[in-house]
């Protein structure tokens, strides 16, 4: 590790280092979001809500991907950085290995069983005999393609991001990002190549191999000067990697697939509105990905430094590094609730002009706004509990935001105020969320004072 990013683990201002870290992953994660925007926005060009609704209806299948990302992307990267904190350079170079050839294994298995069930999967997300042959063909480029770049890209980030080299990083992420926005346009609308839907996950594969390839090259051109490492040599199958590894991992894979559950739901209730009610439902949703990657990139990139600093000892800088963190994001998504409210109708006629589908969404974008500001208490604490190796609480917190809360208040909401109670459930359950995440972090907190868990107790 070079003596920059030693000092800023070790002996930066804590402002400072906290932004280093996590503005790069923010604008990373925003800029990401609003490039699943850009499919929105040029495929709603064309005016045409059955286009539209592939998008939407494909969401939850790309958002399982993020069920490999995290296993291996966060529960690596979670090791990665405890083990530099420790001086256990070995450990770093074999969690990375490991991460990086299982989420390539995964990816391609995930690609195979999505071609060769493939109808089972259109019928399961949604799609009916309107929007089926445009879902199929957004998911052959996005998913049958596009699995094995999409999953590397992410991963990739996490893995450099441990080491503290989060501008590159984000670099990685947004040069495909852009190129995504570029290639959008040409792909999908009528007075190019006109592929509709089709193009738009087209454009996505290629910005995500682009990305891929950016990091390969990165790696490769960093020498000993990264623990990131591609060398097929480095892969270890010992006890402590795997569980190490995967005690961080499963919970945080399971958490996305939780996600990935509640989102069809929701799309299953909306689609018996129609297409319109789908798309600007869809509109919504991603516009509400604007907070949510806030709330999560900030997160993303202060774990490192949480990481790092448990493991080394020095956990008054670790308090620290969470109470500013935490000062920051919150703040951030309140103004981001407030604008949202406030401008819901111009954010969704953004993306179509239909009046139908601009009265549903703002409705709908209301309804998420409620529960943006206590986003970031949530991401918080989920990321804290990673950073340090307890991952059980993080799925804790997945189960108890999903099952226990969120998939009843989905039910419930629409027998009482059928399609837009629906948007409602995001706001009833992280308000429970939010006590629940500030009254276990602070037992956490303790008991890491007290010395009653360490990171050298979680490898034993």
């Amino acid at each position: 590790m070079t003596d920059a990013r030693l000092k800023l683990f070790e002996s930066e201002k804590i402002s400072t280092a906290v932004l280093k870290l996590a503005i790069p992953t923010v604008l990373s994660s925003l800029v990401m979001t609003i490039y699943s925007l850009a499919d929105t926005f040029f495929v709603g060009m064309l005016n045409d809500s059955v286009q539209n609704a592939a998008v939407t209806l494909s969401a939850p299948v790309l958002l399982a991907f993020n069920a490999i990302n995290n296993l291996f992307g966060v529960g690596a990267s979670s090791m990665m950085s405890r083990a530099l904190g420790r001086k256990d350079y070995q450990s770093a170079y074999r969690s990375s290995s490991f991460g990086l050839y299982c989420a390539f294994i995964c990816s391609i298995a995930f690609s195979s069983l999505c071609f060769f069930f493939n109808d089972q999967l259109l019928v399961l997300i949604g799609a009916d005999k309107t929007t089926m042959e445009a879902t199929r063909g957004y998911l052959k480029w996005t998913v049958i393609a596009g699995a094995a770049p999409s999953i590397l890209n992410v991963v990739f980030a996490y893995l450099v991001r441990a080491e503290g080299s989060a501008m590159h990083a984000s670099i990685g992420t947004m040069s495909g990002c852009f190129l995504n926005i570029i290639l959008d346009p040409i792909f999908v609308l009528p007075q190019f190549l006109d592929m509709g839907a089709e193009g738009a996950g087209l454009a996505t594969m290629l910005s995500n191999s682009f990305a891929v390839v950016y990091f390969i090259i990165l790696v490769l051109s960093r020498g000993k000067n990264t623990y990131v490492a591609i060398n097929p040599r480095y892969i270890s199958w010992q006890k402590y990697i795997v569980i190490g590894v995967c005690a961080v991992g499963i919970p945080a894979s399971i958490q996305n697939l939780l996600n990935v559950t509640g989102m069809t739901l929701l799309n299953n209730f909306t689609s018996e509105y129609g297409a319109d009610a789908v798309a600007a439902m869809g509109i919504a949703q991603r516009l509400n990905n604007v907070p949510f990657s806030l709330a999560n990139g900030f997160t993303q990139g202060v774990m490192p430094l949480v990481s790092y600093t448990f493991a080394s000892g020095d956990h008054k800088r670790m308090k620290d590094a969470i109470l500013f963190a935490a000062k920051i994001v919150i703040s951030a998504l309140l103004g981001v609730s407030i604008i949202y409210y406030a401008a819901s109708p111009a954010l969704i006629g953004i993306f179509m002009e239909s009046s139908t589908i601009v009265e549903y969404g703002t409705k709908f974008l209301r309804g998420f706004c409620l529960g943006i500001p206590l986003l970031a208490i949530d991401f918080l604490a989920v990321g804290v509990f990673q950073a340090v190796g307890k991952g059980m609480y993080s799925l804790a917190f997945a189960i108890m935001r999903k099952i226990v809360l969120e998939i009843p208040a989905i039910i419930f909401l629409n027998n009482i105020a059928p399609l837009y109670g629906l948007a409602y459930s995001q706001a009833m359950a992280e308000s429970i969320m939010a006590v629940l995440a500030i009254i276990t972090l602070i037992i956490l907190m303790r008991k890491i004072s007290r010395g009653t868990f360490s990171d050298r107790a979680i490898l034993q």
